[in-house]
């Protein structure tokens, strides 16, 4: 006889946010929709080294949250094309546990970073 076993939470939350770049994606989109060159560029924004996030690994990233139903694209269908990303009720769900981790990192991890001029 089948029977129905959930998975552990803390694996499927894992899971979900695995990815270099899955909660600033989402924290960045916390303020309303972006364009996919608004969030590349928010993605550079405070970052330690190059600050370039290759277009097939964001595009990977954005693809597994909209997988996810954290967010949502919305193609309106014009020439040239014009694409924006949106949390979901879903995803705007998490910007509180996001804003959580964010304080305790702020606590716990605010050590400076020496950056080159």
């Amino acid at each position: 006889m089948a029977r129905m076993v959930r998975s552990c939470p803390v694996l499927a939350f894992q899971k979900l946010v695995s990815g270099k770049y899955k909660l600033r994606i989402l924290w960045d989109l916390k303020d309303g929709p972006l364009r996919y060159s608004e969030i590349r560029a928010g993605l550079s924004r405070g970052a330690v080294g190059d600050g370039i996030i290759a277009p097939r690994v964001l595009s990977r990233e954005l693809k597994a949250l909209t997988t996810a139903g954290m967010i949502e694209r919305k193609d309106y269908g014009e020439v040239p094309p014009r694409v924006d990303y949106r949390l979901t009720p879903r995803g705007r769900s998490f910007v509180p546990v996001i804003a959580r981790i964010r304080d305790w990192g702020h606590r716990h991890l605010g050590e400076p970073v020496l950056v080159a001029a």
